[in-house]
């Protein structure tokens, strides 16, 4: 995927079935997200009013910028943030769509007994 592509996906993983493409995306989409400080990058970028700047991500997280940007790459490619060019730094923000179809995909309410 690239940051144009919405996050492809997913049936609800309540949903009576998936389909073969359903589970590779949606395992896809866990894949990005399978990373403590990917969710930690995700906690703060949900948290923050505007779209934050990767320099603002390194105290917070504790890692070095190049890491950081790592990880913002990996969640770029699985189409989850956006990212915005200003000068020489980047700024990024969680997608609309992306948190929807993480919010529908993650919804087990009523599954279980």
């Amino acid at each position: 995927m690239t940051d144009l592509e919405p996050v492809k996906c997913c049936a609800p993983l309540a949903a009576p079935g998936l389909s073969d493409e359903e589970a590779e995306a949606t395992a896809e989409l866990f894949k990005a997200l399978a990373d403590p400080a990917r969710i930690r990058v995700v906690n703060v970028l949900a948290t923050s009013d505007e779209a934050v700047c990767v320099c603002n991500l390194v105290v917070p997280l504790g890692l070095a910028q190049p890491t950081v940007s790592h990880h913002l790459k990996k969640l770029l490619d699985a189409g989850l943030v956006e990212r915005e060019q200003r000068g020489k730094w980047a700024y990024f923000s969680l997608r609309r769509d992306a948190v929807e179809t993480l919010a529908a995909v993650a919804d087990l309410k009523g599954a279980c007994c």
